[in-house]
């Protein structure tokens, strides 16, 4: 597990708090793929009056899905969208319950039967949330383990029961969250034991619900695995033992050793007996917890082990890992098969009557057969070797070229997934970026408005990103990730209001062309329309723009700090989205954001129904949208001088050092000097095609450019006709639509006349 900064992960962090940042995930293809690798697996057997079973898959790209499956084929029917990162494991808990956990520190609770309905958050850990373990005939008992070291074990209807409210404390959906850290939320104290496989719970007002804590490990917990009846829990980890505890009490009762490197995935048989272990080390091991050892070690693999599945009988295991393959392996006899081989590690198993079906770091799932019921029908088509005792007697074998040959050639079912994006680059306009994806196609993201503006195929990405360089500089208002497999954009304040654009520039008809747009302003308008609709149905017209969003103490706490905030007049407060900033709703973009209660989640912004306020966005975003205020920005003016070029005969006007804002265009500064040079200068003295005649000089320039580049009101004579001026930095022409922030401080201006 790679630890990577989250994409909306600020619970645990020990800098200082910084302002909330909005960041929406761009969708390109069709939704019900994943677009990265599928971390887990989960099966559920005919729930429904249809007859049809059910296979759930969690994906690094933040999302899990409910697949329908038919004999040959298997169909996307929900998708799962809150967590904020990677889902690294999910269980089924009875018929009705799926739990999940993921790298942004969170347990969720499924209804797994409806179209997506997270039920609760459950917070608790202090890292990534890594695994989890269920118990198959006490479907309230689920326990997880993570980054932190900390394994819980969570009662999932004492846990699901509904808080009471407590001031404004209380949050909705899935953002009601149960949180051990104890703060403005009723937490429960810790429960009591009773002697029976179930765990009791008592309530205190002052806390909340808090899960059972297996304390022990030292270091990150990469597996676990209970029992049917949820009375023993084996862990592992890095620190390369299998620890066992009894999940009713959290106490330890007993440590295994055997692993050279990190243990990766367990299995327990149904009575809790025997228990398998898979490593790094590239072994397998069965452990009889009876006889508190290793009765049987497994050389299978030739690199790590990264997941396991078991016949009912706990007779055959099924293993896969680093090493691209998946093997079949009898317990009792040691005779090993290679059932398939693949092109990516393998993350995961679950097996399904007579197939098994196989996750890995890509965003497809494959069903091999496996003949789970009979395993032995495998075996009868030959090529089977026997599992050595040492890890390198695996290794040894492939090395002198006895790799086995695989029974199963293709699979019998594919779930599709889309390529994930592996490169990125902002290109200078900032508003574009280029990609490369795991299939090697590249394109190109107008991000203002969510969608792929032109797709080149398979062609050099290096090669593109040059062709596509523009001499322009805008300031860099946003940031870019591509940790969920697609293109994640954030907006941190104030830094993200930091960029204009002419309307010109942005063809945006029907708006005066010298009118300045905020790019992030006009895309939180663009990426929030369906939301607005929506709020304005419920609660009508928006608030005015000295109007504030919150009420009680925190408008006045807010009120202090509005001398400071810049109010757009540009805009009008309109709710007007222009055509630049308008966004998909074919495939919308997902919101992963976070409010003043309830921490990270994340939706569609065409799942959005109104209600959602300043509990569930930061503040200055809402007050950007509904109240057309921006934060304070730094200055953005520059400065700069103008000369002659070297070698003109025309003379110095001014020594003076001039300033103008940074998005005035040099052609503003060009229409300038034609102005000082015309001044009270008649129109015949301008050649007809815009030249100047020679030993034209105008007056002195004075020392400063004020207001938005509007030198002089009305139009000039001279305006209408061609300007023959060029402005050139570092002895380079620059492009009349160049803005200044583009240029260096040394500018001179050049009669094209004295060539």
């Amino acid at each position: 597990m790679h630890r990577v900064g989250s994409a909306g992960n600020t619970n645990n962090s020990s800098r200082p708090r910084k302002e909330k940042r909005l960041t929406y995930v761009l969708n390109d293809a069709d939704d019900t793929k994943h677009s990265a690798g599928v971390n887990c697996l989960a099966v559920l057997k005919s729930p429904g009056s249809d007859g049809c079973d059910y296979l759930f898959t969690g994906s690094r790209d933040g999302t899990l899905k409910r697949w329908r499956l038919m004999e040959d084929a298997a169909t996307c029917s929900t998708t799962f969208e809150s967590h904020v990162d990677w889902v690294n494991d999910a269980v089924l808990a009875g018929d009705n319950t799926l739990v999940s956990c993921s790298s942004d520190t969170t347990l969720k609770t499924w209804n797994c039967l409806s179209e997506g309905t997270c039920t609760r958050t459950l917070r608790r850990h202090s890292d990534y949330v890594t695994c989890l373990a269920a118990a198959e005939k006490n479907s309230n008992i689920v326990a997880s383990g993570g980054l932190g070291g900390e394994v819980f074990v969570w009662d999932l209807e004492a846990a699901l029961v509904p808080i009471s409210k407590s001031g404004d404390a209380m949050e909705d959906d899935c953002s009601n969250d149960i949180n051990g850290s104890g703060n403005s939320l009723p937490i429960t104290s810790l429960r009591t034991i009773s002697s029976s496989n179930s765990i009791s719970a008592h309530t205190n007002q002052s806390h909340g619900y808090v899960p059972i804590a297996a304390k022990g490990h030292k270091e990150s917990v990469y597996a676990l695995a209970m029992n049917d009846s949820g009375t023993l829990l084996v862990s592992g980890g890095t620190e390369k033992v299998v620890r066992v505890w009894d999940p009713r009490t959290g106490s330890k009762t007993m440590k295994l050793r055997g692993h050279t490197d990190n243990i990766r995935v367990l299995l327990l048989d149904s009575t809790g007996r025997l228990c398998l272990s898979g490593s790094s080390d590239s072994m397998i091991r069965l452990w009889d917890l009876g006889q508190q050892r290793c009765v049987h070690s497994y050389a299978v693999h030739t690199d790590s082990v990264w997941a396991l599945a078991s016949t009912p009988t706990f007779s055959h295991v099924y293993s896969g890992g680093r090493d691209l393959s998946l093997y079949l392996t009898d317990l009792a006899t040691r005779e090993s098969l290679l059932l398939c081989t693949g092109e990516h590690p393998i993350l995961q198993l679950a097996l399904h009557d007579d197939s098994i079906w196989v996750a890995t770091t890509d965003s497809s799932v494959n069903r091999w057969p496996a003949e789970g019921r009979n395993p032995q029908k495998v075996f009868q088509r030959g090529g089977s070797f026997l599992a050595g005792n040492l890890s390198f007697s695996r290794a040894r074998v492939s090395l002198e070229g006895s790799t086995p040959v695989p029974v199963y050639k293709e699979p019998t079912v594919t779930i599709p997934g889309t390529p994930g994006i592996v490169q990125h680059e902002i290109l200078n306009n900032r508003r574009n970026v280029l990609t490369k994806d795991t299939a090697g196609s590249v394109k190109l993201w107008e991000i203002t408005r969510g969608i792929v503006v032109e797709d080149y195929g398979k062609v050099s990405f290096e090669e593109k990103k040059e062709e596509l360089f523009e001499m322009v500089s805008i300031p860099a208002w946003f940031t870019v990730d591509t940790r969920l497999g697609s293109l994640s954009i954030h907006l941190d304040t104030p830094q993200c209001f930091s960029a204009e654009m002419y309307s010109a520039d942005l063809n945006i008809v029907g708006k005066p062309e010298d009118d300045k747009v905020n790019l992030a302003r006009e895309t939180l308008k663009g990426l929030l329309a369906h939301w607005l609709a929506k709020r304005k149905q419920r609660f009508g017209s928006q608030p005015s723009a000295n109007g504030d969003l919150l009420s009680g103490k925190e408008v006045s706490h807010r009120s202090h700090t509005h001398s400071r905030i810049e109010v757009d007049g540009n805009a009008e407060n309109d709710a007007m989205v222009y055509p630049p900033f308008e966004f998909s709703t074919i495939s919308p973009p997902s919101v992963i954001t976070e409010g003043s209660h309830g921490g990270p989640w994340r939706k569609k912004i065409t799942d959005l129904d109104g209600t959602e306020d300043e509990k569930d966005f930061p503040f200055w975003c809402l007050d950007c949208v509904l109240n057309n205020r921006l934060p304070p920005r730094e200055n953005t003016k520059c400065s700069f001088y103008l000369h002659p070029c070297e070698g003109s005969a025309i003379q110095i006007l001014t020594q003076g050092k001039l300033s103008a804002p940074r998005i005035l265009r040099i052609q503003k500064v060009i229409n300038y000097v034609v102005e000082k040079m015309l001044l009270d200068k008649p129109v015949d003295s301008v050649n007809p095609d815009g030249a100047f005649a020679p030993g034209l000089v105008g007056g002195q320039l004075p020392h400063s450019v004020v207001g938005d580049g509007s030198f002089r009101p009305g139009l000039k004579t001279w305006q209408k006709l061609k300007p023959a001026i060029e402005i050139l930095c570092n002895n380079q022409a620059s492009e009349s639509t160049v803005w200044m922030l583009e240029m260096n401080f040394l500018i001179r201006f050049w009669l094209l006349i004295n060539i």
